[in-house]
């Protein structure tokens, strides 16, 4: 990676958002998405680490022909360590990313069951 890359994805991980999770469990991430504009939020992740369960869209009701709404992400963690997941807000009609949303998963191994009293 050059120097100016180094520099963005430093400036990235400054900006990130940190979260906490056990393995198994599912943790959930919600964005606003305006679909009147064409917006939609794609996620970058390590599939190893972390699989996607669901995908969901809840539109705010108004009395308008606005379809805006919260998005939601739900991961269940599948490996302990720090894992990055980038979201990107697209537009159709554009190449570049109208937006970044950085997120750092903690994910702590999960207890097991079994070995409860």
């Amino acid at each position: 990676m050059n120097r100016q890359g180094e520099a963005l994805a430093s400036e990235q991980e400054r900006d990130a958002k940190v979260l906490t999770s056990r393995m198994g469990e599912l943790l959930r991430i919600r964005l606003w998405e305006d679909r009147t504009r064409g917006e939609l939020w794609i996620p970058c992740y390590d599939p190893a680490a972390l699989v996607l369960v669901g995908d969901d869209f809840l539109r705010i009701a108004s009395g308008n022909a606005v379809d805006a709404g919260r998005r939601t992400f739900e991961f269940k963690p599948v490996a302990p360590g720090t894992h990055r997941v980038v979201f990107e807000k697209r537009l159709g009609w554009k190449f570049t990313a109208e937006e970044r949303r950085v997120f750092l998963v903690q994910v702590s191994p999960g207890g097991d069951c079994s070995a409860r009293g």
